[in-house]
């Protein structure tokens, strides 16, 4: 997942645990407004028997954790609780960049970019994790 102020972006593994494919982008309208973001994220781990989430964590370029990375920690620690299951913190630097990069080279417009970058970003996060499990 790609946790953001108002979105999170979700991907999901193939049931072997290979590739990451992108499954929607989770909005609200305030930051603080999670019951419903929680809610869904319930259904989704259900729904694709999810065994282990993983969490992008939004490190500054220099290894340290920001106000945004915080607030990351916290909403692992409510998706620990709410959904019962480990979640893993994983680096997701850069991976917003990539997405757009991505989208770029895909010929995606400029103005269409931000409806997917969130959920490409977890798709990058989740791709991450998955191949370094792999090794």
């Amino acid at each position: 997942m790609d946790y953001g102020s108002l979105t999170v972006g979700v991907a999901v593994s193939d049931p072997l645990g290979i590739t990451a494919q992108g499954l929607e982008i989770i909005r609200r309208d305030k930051e603080n407004k999670i019951r419903k973001t929680l809610a869904r994220i319930d259904e989704l781990t259900k729904e694709y028997e999810v065994e282990t989430i993983v969490l992008g964590d939004p490190l500054n370029m220099n290894g340290t954790r920001g106000e945004r990375g915080e607030k990351s920690l916290e909403f692992a620690d409510t998706l620990r609780k709410r959904t019962g299951l480990p979640v893993v913190m994983w680096d997701e630097r850069l991976t917003t960049v990539m997405a757009d990069k991505t989208m770029m080279e895909a010929g995606v417009r400029r103005e269409n970019r931000k409806q997917y970058v969130d959920k490409i970003a977890a798709v990058f996060i989740l791709q991450s994790y998955l191949d370094s499990i792999s090794r």
